[in-house]
Order: structure tokens, then C-alpha cells, then sequence
């Protein structure tokens, strides 16, 4: 017969970020109320304050001399505090870099083809990287590639700003484009 080594199931307990109610080690806290000048009064009365309301009693600022408390809801604020994060989590934007990339000897059907997908882009917010691969010994053509960006970046210019010039680097000339803020 085989013995059972398995541990029992604990649930894990949330790690709280502020002391409540008996975890406050304090003699005497600073306690803060709503409306009223902050007093400084025994953790025991606070506690008795605290518990005739039905309410927690959460050290806000644990190294001010003496420990200020605030008597609230701790889960009612835990979870108002969670909210926040989630709303400032959804308005942040990520920015998306999409690239186009185009020959010394594009033609006008490609670039429009292009184009229209760079404009796309811009309205989804997107920055966009345009850039002309030379290859080889198109790198003779540098101001074609620098003729075709500057066309680009001008066909772009209602709904997005040049953010860098054409700029060589190795074998690509480079150009980006933010959209344009509504």
C-alpha cells in the first residue's frame, strides 16, 4: 500500500500591499477621516472606531511618525484601485511600425498599390517606415530613391508628418511617417 505524499490544497493568500485593522504593529496612529482634520488617537480606539462603522481600518503611509490610517472598505478600495489600472491599461496605444518597401524603379501602378497601403495604415494609427532596398548596383540610383520617397511622403502629407528625411543607411534610404493626430 502506497502512503498519500501529496500536500493538502492551501489557497494561496494575496499579498496585501497595506496593513489592516490587528496587522497595524502601531501604539498610536494618525488617523484621517473625511472632511475632518487628521487626529492622532491609540490603534485600539482606532480599531473600535473603525469596526462601529463595519468598516476596515488601512495604514496609508506606514513610515510618517506616527502611521497615518484611513477607516474605508479595504475590498471595496482594492478593487476601485484594480479598475483604475485596467482603464489606464486600455487608453494606453501601442505604436505598430509598418514597413513599405520599395526599388529604385518602381512603377507608378506599384507605387500607388503602395501608397494605398500606407495610407491604411496611417489611419489605423500606425507609423509607417517606407524604404528603398538598393541592390546591387542600383545604388547609382540614389536620387531616384530619394525622388520616389519625397513623392511618397508628399502624396501622405493629409494624414501624416514626416517624422525623419531620407536617410541612407547601408543599402536602404529610409523615411517615416507618423499619422497625423486627430
Amino acid at each position: 500500500m502506497r502512503k498519500n505524499t501529496r500536500k493538502p490544497f492551501v489557497r494561496r493568500e494575496e499579498k496585501e500591499e497595506h496593513k489592516i485593522n490587528e496587522k497595524i504593529d502601531a501604539r498610536e496612529v494618525r488617523l484621517v477621516f473625511e472632511g475632518s482634520e487628521p487626529q492622532v488617537v491609540s490603534t485600539s480606539e482606532a480599531l473600535k472606531m473603525a469596526e462601529e462603522q463595519d468598516l476596515d481600518l488601512v495604514e496609508i503611509s506606514p513610515n510618517a511618525v506616527p502611521p497615518v490610517c484611513k477607516i474605508m472598505d479595504y475590498r471595496k478600495f482594492l478593487y476601485n484601485q484594480k479598475r483604475k489600472q485596467k482603464e489606464l491599461k486600455a487608453k494606453q496605444s501601442k505604436v505598430v511600425l509598418k514597413e513599405v518597401r520599395f526599388g529604385p524603379n518602381t512603377d507608378e501602378h506599384d507605387f500607388n498599390f503602395k501608397l494605398a497601403h500606407a495610407r491604411k495604415f496611417l489611419e489605423e494609427g500606425n507609423k509607417v517606415k517606407a524604404f528603398v532596398f538598393f541592390r546591387g548596383r542600383t545604388i547609382v540610383f540614389k536620387e531616384r530613391g530619394e525622388i520616389l520617397l519625397l513623392k511618397f511622403a508628399q502624396e501622405l502629407a493629409d494624414i501624416g508628418a514626416v517624422e525623419q528625411m531620407p536617410k541612407l543607411e547601408g543599402k536602404r534610404m529610409i523615411i517615416m511617417i507618423n499619422p497625423k493626430k486627430k
